[in-house]
């Protein structure tokens, strides 16, 4: 559906809900419930323990996609020192602020391993990917994140990471909005790849290829890694009474033999 234009411009902007509905031809009340569970598993995340005084909360988990099925397989947890249930995260040197470190994180809830939208969007944005033939005959590792970012009091920013332009070191990572609420901030910034290390502010106007922000429950976005850089800025408690909160899932995609990009 958009695989051309991820090839062309390196990025694509789209509404998974809907797209899902008309591919899929599922009905906006099944989307509708599986959604309302997803919502309520980011009423469970812990502290990002990697954030802190950031207000950035996460869980997260990794899966395998079967290009020649479309099957979708939970891969099992690492059990840590505490007898913890966590998968590990590690971004080499594409994270500045955690270089070549490896971060651990709670794993999704059981509930979320077995939601069939989530499967469905897993499954969507892998089909907006472009692979050699060869990735193709292996399965293809993905990453699922459930990020929070979350502000009480005004004043306070939640930030996340890294906050600069840059890139994932995964060759393609979609994002997609599960609630905006009473927030100010979170904008989107699509760049060239030579301005990673960078803030928005600093670089040439010409080398921004878009900025938006996300607004509506399932709005998405997808950058290829080795084309674009992007960046989200920090977001702030906006006028309401109620706490502020931006929350995403964030799915990158990664080949079984890994290659420099």
């Amino acid at each position: 559906m958009y695989k051309d234009e991820m090839l062309e411009k390196g990025f694509i902007r789209f509404h998974a809900g809907a797209d899902i509905g008309r591919l899929y031809s599922e009905d906006q009340a099944w989307i509708a419930e599986q959604f309302e569970a997803i919502e309520r598993a980011f009423e469970d995340l812990p502290m990002d323990a990697y954030a802190t005084g950031l207000h950035r909360y996460r869980r997260f988990s990794r899966a395998v996609i079967l290009p020649w099925s479309n099957q979708v397989e939970w891969l099992p947890a690492i059990v840590n020192e505490d007898g913890d249930e966590v998968a590990e995260y590690f971004q080499g040197a594409f994270n500045p602020e955690f270089k070549d470190a490896y971060r651990s994180f709670p794993m999704l809830q059981q509930e979320m391993l077995e939601n069939e939208l989530l499967k469905r969007i897993i499954q969507f944005d892998f089909a907006q990917t472009y692979w050699d033939k060869r990735d193709m005959v292996m399965p293809v590792n993905v990453g699922v994140h459930f990020v929070k970012l979350k502000v009480e009091r005004d004043g306070d920013a939640a930030v996340s990471s890294p906050n600069c332009l840059h890139r994932d070191g995964e060759p393609f990572t979609f994002a997609h909005l599960v609630r905006r609420q009473n927030v100010v901030g979170g904008l989107n910034v699509i760049a060239t790849v030579d301005d990673v290390d960078q803030l928005p502010g600093a670089i040439d106007t010409g080398h921004i290829f878009a900025d938006f922000v996300l607004t509506e429950a399932l709005e998405s976005y997808g950058v290829a890694d080795v084309a674009v850089s992007h960046y989200v800025s920090a977001v702030h408690k906006g006028t309401g009474d109620e706490a502020g909160e931006r929350s995403m899932i964030l799915i990158d995609y990664q080949p079984t033999v890994v290659k420099p990009l």
